[in-house]
């Protein structure tokens, strides 16, 4: 048993050696275990991603600076932005703020200390639509004027209880016990004027005045004109004619005088020619015409004078 237990392990060498030998001989690789390959980013792929990973990290850091920065310019806050305050009644908002965009609001309210601005470069313009979007309202503030269109214009005290003026398309009231035109051209009306009195302010001159066309004054009871402390002076580049259809005219004065009279000639004779301080007597022309001749002891006015015949 030893023996042939010897002589398997010898012949096992044998084979084994003659196995490599061929294998040599033959160029034959040993069987062995398949490659292994790496496993992981190596070289200029790991490169890149660390570059990537190094960007996006620099873009947060960033994007947070940068969102804490508008935060604290813009003054976020719980109750709002800024100036801007966000309310239960509405939008309280400070300091001047310009909107590029229209704005649609119920109510516009200042501070109470505070008067409100609107601003604009071009004009400013105020819309109201009713429900049908269709516009029933417009106020235009612009460089040249300042415009309103709407149904009916009223102006109203400042208790809120009293109409000072209103206007439509047929008619102009204003309720106000006094209106005042303080230009130096005064007023000029296209048209009549219904007014129940016309007053000058105290120490100024009150004036009339049609350059071109008639004046009228027409009252159904009367149209009275008065100075209280001062001449009154009615003056025409032509005739002035004084008319009543049914009553007189009475000249009420103190003193009455006619300026500007002509002087009719009275031949009288030389023994009649007084040499005494000159007075006239006031003659009528059968045509109404009022002239002055010379006064003597009897009337000198004749019917048949050159200033009647001429009149």
């Amino acid at each position: 048993m030893e023996q042939s237990a010897t002589l398997d392990i010898e012949t096992l060498k044998i084979t084994q050696e003659q196995f490599i030998l061929a294998s040599q001989s033959l160029h034959l690789q040993r069987p062995g275990c398949d490659a292994v390959y790496p496993v992981g980013l190596y070289g200029w792929r790991k490169r890149g991603l660390y570059f990537f990973l190094l960007l996006l990290l620099v873009t947060m850091i960033v994007n947070l600076a940068l969102t804490v920065w508008i935060m604290k310019v813009m003054n976020f806050s719980v109750d709002g932005m800024g100036n801007l305050q966000l309310n239960p009644d509405g939008i309280h908002l400070e300091g001047i703020s310009e909107f590029v965009l229209p704005l649609y609001v119920s109510e516009i309210q200042s501070r109470r200390d505070s008067m409100l601005v609107l601003q604009s470069e071009k004009n400013v313009t105020l819309n109201v639509r009713n429900e049908q979007g269709q516009l029933t309202g417009q106020l235009t503030v612009g460089p040249e004027a300042v415009e309103a269109q709407c149904q009916r214009l009223e102006v109203w005290s400042k208790g809120g209880d009293k109409l000072l003026f209103t206007a439509d398309e047929e008619e102009v009231i204003m309720t106000t016990e006094k209106f005042t035109v303080t230009g130096s051209e005064g007023a000029v009306f296209g048209h009549s004027v219904e007014t129940p009195l016309i007053q000058a302010r105290a120490s100024e001159d009150l004036k009339l005045e049609s350059p071109t066309r008639t004046l009228t004054m027409e009252a159904p009871r009367g149209v009275e004109v008065s100075a209280a402390t001062g001449p009154l002076k009615v003056s025409g580049r032509k005739d002035l004619q004084l008319e009543s259809t049914e009553g007189e005219i009475l000249l009420d004065a103190n003193t009455i005088q006619l300026g500007g009279l002509p002087l009719g000639v009275y031949t009288a004779s030389p023994h009649q020619v007084s040499q005494q301080e000159e007075v006239y007597e006031v003659c009528v022309c059968p045509s109404g015409k009022i002239y002055l001749s010379p006064a003597e002891s009897s009337s000198t006015c004749q019917a048949m004078s050159n200033i009647c015949l001429w009149s």
